[in-house]
């Protein structure tokens, strides 16, 4: 899931190089590198939309010595603790600054068993050539603060394999000493709690699928690693019982199904590990899998496995899945539970047994599901699914019949192995694209997301009622509009499977679908926007592809071949006839005063290539444009185009809104995503960009916030924020 920046590593030489260094502290009040620079504001109030999760929750770690103390990690959208007594998860990393981003994503993550109050996290992404290297970090007091090590090693924590795990471990013999298996670069320890890290010598070369180790779990005082390189055959499974030689664990399962162990889970009360294997580390691409068991007191392996896989399924299709997730009873000997996954014919199911794995029972035959607290978990349909990508599976050392697992959208809990509900609250990982605050109506915000689609927020405080817009569904939001002067009419688009694009006569809380829609929509669907009345309808797609124009609500579509190709279109938001388009490949603005039928090039020689780049009109004003050049800082034109001047008192622009004018102000606020100093932070201006304050601060950065920003037409001082994991922000003076 998630789409975010680019992506692609190479392996990095000399896997026994030393990987660690600086142990500098990092509160949550501390910037992060240039990440927070920016004048000091008056003091601002952040909280969550709340949309319900919507992203990949790729583990969750109960604290084997504290009741009710647990935590999530999730691929783009950072660590959470969970608070028993209030019911929410709480965020641990929203400091993490623009600069680095690629921290935001979590690979792994580790508690100590014998100090309640220690939590270590390894942060990155993406194991690419343009993204940074990883990170370690570690708090004192679950979370609250913390200490920070950079790696000269680089984590995946959005790629294959990232609901692998955990890769992070306290060792079980020596509380100062922790272990880290690394994608590329083998296994590094630490012997002074994380704040330095070394390579040490492992049997097994990485290569270059990308996964390395796999898992590290203690059984005893005995260290186990899985190893996700091996091809089949040779051995995936090493352990360490003096913490300086790994072996081959004997004995261990071979073959395609057994390829990549994924997690393994410890009985103390029996001695018996159980390792869940897949042909593919996953969360996409598993066909087969099974589930083993070792018994570490003489090395006797029993396959376990539920089910196998290659079935038929009852269309007569195969039911090819693997296993994904695995807990035991820290109550119970001999009671496990274990999940499949990638199984989409059957859907994915979690498994029960109480005698060690001899029989089981799947908990999906008997599941019944409340999802109305976060209703998009119906998809449209008329039933919520019981799950897929289920590779995190907890079970809660002091309930047994507390099971939580994690699914590609959500996090599922159980008090009585039968009734599931979303324990998703405070947990917020949408990747937002686009957000539109109207000017009247109920909703105060609309949003489009990456894989969710475009959501109707009649609160910020509760899951839309109404769940993903549907009529059609869309996965990922491409483009959403209304029309300034007419903003019950609203417009969308995206990929769907039924139709790309739709439009709304009631502000968005209702749709459908344009009865037609230009063949490139099916492939490439990209932004979309409406005229200020609504007559006019522009639909961007690819960089070389032509825009197209409806003027008769999407039942037709005509190719306007003046368009400059890929750019996005913008409507004037006082003149139906204007619209306007920056062509980044030129540096030029693009104007049309005939409805969107032709184009004409204005003003030239603006900066050119810059990919990340947004041109917005002011509301209420003809001609009025803002243009958003990423390091190329912010440019203003009040002649429709015609010329622009750079706005001096802004370095760097990455997105730019509006909202309500101050008290006495006869310009609308602008919020901007960008610098004005040293670093990258959201800022507010009451004088047409003369001056800045900053409103975020350093406890509250989220990573990458360059997609969206807009403040509320109608609250002065309210601004959304849209972040890559963390989704929808939104602050107000305090």
């Amino acid at each position: 899931m998630h789409a975010s920046s680019p992506s692609r590593r190479t392996v990095l030489a000399g896997a026994a190089a030393a990987a660690a260094l600086s142990g500098a502290p990092v509160l949550p009040g501390r910037a992060q590198a240039a990440g927070a620079a920016g004048s000091a504001g008056g003091a601002y109030r952040w909280r969550n939309v709340v949309q319900g999760g919507t992203g990949f929750v790729t583990g969750v770690l109960f604290h084997p010595a504290v009741r009710g103390l647990a935590y999530a990690r999730t691929d783009i959208g950072g660590a959470y603790r969970w608070e028993d007594r209030t019911g929410r998860w709480v965020p641990l990393v929203d400091h993490i600054g623009w600069d680095d981003w690629n921290l935001l994503g979590v690979e792994a993550m580790a508690v100590d068993p014998a100090h309640p109050d220690r939590l270590y996290l390894a942060l990155g992404t993406y194991a690419q050539p343009w993204a940074g290297n990883g990170a370690v970090l570690r708090s004192e007091d679950r979370g609250a603060t913390w200490r920070r090590t950079d790696l000269t090693v680089q984590l995946g924590a959005n790629e294959d394999g990232r609901g692998c795990g955990e890769r992070l471990l306290v060792d079980p013999r020596d509380s100062d000493t922790l272990w880290l298996g690394t994608r590329h670069d083998g296994l590094l320890r630490s012997a002074d709690r994380g704040a330095t890290w070394q390579a040490v010598p492992f049997p097994a070369a990485p290569s270059a699928t990308g996964q390395g180790v796999t898992l590290l779990v203690a059984a005893g005082r005995t260290v186990y690693a899985g190893w996700g390189d091996a091809n089949g055959t040779a051995p995936n499974l090493y352990r360490t019982a003096d913490g300086t030689t790994w072996e081959a664990v004997p004995g261990q399962p071979t073959g395609t199904a057994a390829k990549v162990p994924v997690r393994a889970a410890y009985d103390r009360h029996t001695r018996e590990l159980y390792v869940t294997y897949a042909d593919a580390p996953g969360p996409n691409g598993q066909s087969d899998g099974g589930v083993h068991k070792l018994r570490t007191t003489d090395g006797r392996w029993t396959e376990v496995t539920p089910v196998r896989p290659g079935g038929t399924t009852g269309d007569g299709g195969r039911d090819s899945f693997g296993y994904g997730g695995v807990a035991v009873d820290a109550r119970r000997p001999g009671t496990v539970v274990v999940s499949t996954n990638n199984r989409w014919a059957e859907i994915d199911t979690v498994f029960r047994s109480t005698d060690g794995g001899r029989s089981w029972t799947s908990l999906k035959d008997t599941a019944v599901f409340d999802v109305s607290e976060t209703p998009f978990l119906m998809w449209g349909g008329d039933r919520p699914k019981f799950g897929w990508w289920i590779q995190a599976l907890a079970l809660d050392p002091y309930d047994s019949r507390h099971v939580v697992y994690g699914t590609g959208a959500t996090l599922y809990g159980t008090r009585d192995l039968t009734h599931w509900a979303p324990q998703i609250r405070g947990l917020e990982e949408a990747s937002v694209r686009q957000l539109v605050s109207p000017p009247a109506g109920e909703a105060h915000l609309l949003s489009g997301c990456g894989d969710i689609g475009v959501m109707y927020h009649e609160r910020l405080t509760a899951s839309p009622s109404r769940g993903m817009a549907s009529n059609p569904v869309f996965g990922t939001s491409t483009g959403l509009s209304l029309a300034p002067a007419r903003p019950s009419y609203v417009v969308r688009a995206g990929w769907g499977d039924h139709g790309n694009g739709a439009w709304s006569g009631d502000g968005g809380r209702t749709w459908a679908p344009f009865a037609a829609q230009p063949d490139m929509a099916r492939t490439a669907p990209g932004p979309i926007a409406a005229n200020a009345d609504g007559s006019v309808l522009l639909w961007s797609f690819g960089p070389g592809d032509p825009g197209f124009r409806s003027a008769d609500n999407g039942a037709t579509w005509s190719e306007v071949a003046t368009f400059p190709r890929g750019a996005a279109p913008v409507a004037d938001p006082a003149d139906p006839r204007r619209w306007f388009a920056f062509d980044t490949t030129t540096g030029t603005l693009f104007a049309g005063t005939d409805g969107g039928r032709t184009f004409t090039a204005r003003a030239g020689g603006l900066p050119s290539g810059d990919r990340e780049f947004q041109l917005v009109a002011a509301p209420g004003r003809s001609g009025d444009l803002w243009l958003s050049l990423k390091g190329n800082g912010l440019y203003r034109s009040t002649d429709g185009g015609e010329s622009f001047r750079k706005v001096d008192s802004c370095r760097a622009s990455y997105t730019l809104g509006f909202g309500k004018a101050a008290e006495g102000a006869s310009y609308p606020a602008l919020y901007m995503v960008g610098a004005t100093g040293s670093g990258t932070a959201v800022h507010r201006s009451d004088d047409e960009a003369r001056t800045w304050v900053r409103v975020n601060d350093d406890r509250h950065q989220w990573g990458w916030t360059g997609a969206a920003i807009t403040g509320d037409p109608r609250v002065y001082g309210r601004v959304y924020v849209a972040t890559n994991g963390r989704g929808i922000q939104y602050g107000e003076p305090a």
